[in-house]
């Protein structure tokens, strides 16, 4: 057996169905060992960048590890990007990269650079494969360290004199040592006292709130969460991570968290006497001034990461453990609650949510489309996202209603990463609806996998919302620099005209009638449809908190 072979035959061990990639020289006899493996899907993208946003859009939407293949040099720098989006937002993926043989390695050699060294600031775990014997061991390291504990991304570059290197001794899959990395303990138990002193602070509270975080999707998670708001009645708030742990339609979810939280959302946490946190990292996008946040409250927090434990913002009881154990642990212990009181002084801060404004002289807006997706889709539905201000009026205007549903990139901000990430999700559920939600300028950083939708038939659905600018630094000029617009002007394709020669479906709209028109059309062809909507095109995403001020200091409109 081959390396490249063995990699194959390690694949298949780990379950992995689909690879998201692009060929190249160093990795050929990799891609010539898959010529042979039926059981194992390549999607061929048009950008390694992709590759990277699709496996993660896969990863997101499955809960199983993405699979990326790309070459050495370029082909491996350009999934950089899409590494650190997974790092940044906790994403299982494998990201296997050629390299040149390693009797090169050091000397600039044709496609040659340190992938190694270039991604251990945005890995969870790396490897270079320099003994062929050492290839199993590897492999079911890297699937370990992705998926358990806080999932991350793990890369392993491969020589590539080690895949065309044959294997000394029969390799024999039902001999396997346990996985042992010195260091790496992703399963602490919870600790039980802390657990009783939760409950008991939970149970005496006359103003709390739960804060759920990208932590809460995984597992059963969601599940317990609603058992426990059932029984007790907490409001609920989420962060851009957390949207889908919780059904964004129900009462007692008040929305999202933040600088670009609702108000409800946002004073409710101001007002909280005691607040519990599960799986949030606080970002600065969360907390805002970090010494103003949630002033009056007591703390608590629950990551399966210490490292996040006390980081941004000081807590009073602190938990490592995953989210579902301790939601088990608290639901063993803490009885039926009611917070009528709470609830009544919510209620009025409630109703200056984002409002849905229709435009006065039938112009189209954002906010408009995305009620009308809302309204023509069900819960099974996945919707994906670019970053900028349409990211933001989906998290508030869509009703998500279940977890993994919703795919956008939220620590590092990455333009360009919806649409692979839909297309991910599409060739892992190709029965489902998944849709994009973009705009202007994101979707033009990565327009070229409308083939690979097209090569696959997948059932991708892409609305963008064409304003003619890059609306999120265009507004925060507006508010924050005097009016003073630079280089956020964009001009753009017809996108739809644009479809058509890639062979897609191409639709267009600018009045409400006509959106309402093109997505009910749009959902019913098969196949990719990318529909552009002329939308208003100085609208803002309301409300904002400005930066360095507290969530209390919101820009309502």
């Amino acid at each position: 057996m081959y390396g490249a072979e063995l990699l194959i035959q390690l694949l298949l061990e780990q379950k992995v169905d689909t690879i998201f990639g692009y060929p190249g020289g160093a990795v050929l006899p990799i891609y010539d060992a898959l010529f042979d493996c039926d059981n194992i899907r390549h999607v061929l993208v048009r950008h390694e960048q992709a590759a990277a946003h699709a496996a993660d859009g896969y990863a997101r939407a499955t809960g199983k590890p993405g699979v990326t293949l790309v070459t050495s040099g370029p082909g491996a720098t350009n999934t950089i990007t899409g590494i650190a989006t997974a790092y940044m937002d906790s994403v299982p993926l494998i990201v296997l990269t050629g390299q040149v043989p390693t009797h090169l390695l050091g000397l600039d050699s044709f496609q040659e650079v340190d992938i190694f060294g270039m991604t251990m600031s945005v890995t969870k775990q790396n490897y270079i494969v320099t003994d062929l014997a050492e290839l199993p061991r590897i492999v079911r390291e890297a699937f370990h360290i992705a998926t358990t504990g806080r999932p991350g991304p793990v890369l392993i570059d491969l020589p590539k004199d080690i895949m065309t290197a044959l294997l000394e001794s029969p390799y024999d899959s039902t001999v396997q040592q346990p996985i042992y990395i010195e260091g790496y303990h992703p399963d602490s138990p919870i600790n039980e006292s802390k657990l009783d002193e939760i409950t008991k602070r939970l149970a005496t509270a006359k103003q709390p709130v739960l804060l759920v975080g990208g932590g809460c999707i995984a597992g059963e998670s969601p599940v317990l969460l609603q058992e426990l708001i059932s029984r007790c009645n907490f409001p609920v708030v989420a962060t851009l991570m957390g949207i889908g742990a919780f059904p964004s339609a129900h009462p007692l979810h008040l929305g999202m968290l933040g600088m670009h939280g609702t108000v409800a959302a946002n004073r409710a946490i101001q007002a909280a006497d005691v607040v519990i946190c599960l799986g949030v990292r606080f970002s600065d996008r969360v907390s805002g001034n970090r010494k103003a946040f949630s002033p009056n409250s007591f703390k608590i927090q629950i990551d399966i990461d210490n490292a996040e434990l006390n980081k941004n913002i000081g807590i009073d009881i602190a938990l490592q453990g995953s989210v579902e154990q301790a939601l088990l642990g608290i639901l063993d212990r803490i009885p039926e609650l009611n917070h009528s009181a709470w609830h009544e002084k919510i209620s009025i801060w409630a109703k200056h949510a984002p409002a849905f404004k229709p435009s006065n002289d039938g112009q189209l807006t954002p906010q408009e489309v995305i009620r009308c997706i809302d309204n023509v889709t069900n819960s099974d539905t996945i919707i994906s996202t670019d970053v900028g201000q349409h990211q933001i009026w989906t998290a508030h205007h869509y009703q998500f209603g279940m977890p993994r549903s919703f795919l956008t990139s939220g620590g590092l901000g990455t333009m360009g990463y919806g649409f692979p990430a839909a297309i991910g999700a599409a060739a892992a559920f190709p029965d489902r609806q998944v849709i994009c939600i973009s705009g202007d300028g994101s979707f033009q950083m990565n327009v070229q996998e409308i083939m690979t939708a097209v090569d696959l038939g997948l059932n991708v659905k892409v609305a963008i919302l064409k304003n003619g600018y890059l609306g999120m630094v265009r507004q925060w000029q507006q508010l924050f620099l005097n009016n003073r617009y630079s280089a956020v002007q964009i001009s753009s394709p017809d996108f739809a005209a644009l479809a058509k020669t890639f062979g897609a479906h191409g639709l267009s709209a600018r009045t409400p009638n006509e959106a309402q028109a093109i997505i009910e059309m749009a959902l019913s062809i098969d196949g990719p449809v990318i529909m552009e909507f002329e939308v208003t095109e100085e609208a803002n995403v309301y409300p904002i908190v400005p930066p360095g001020a507290s969530n209390e200091e919101m820009i309502e409109e």
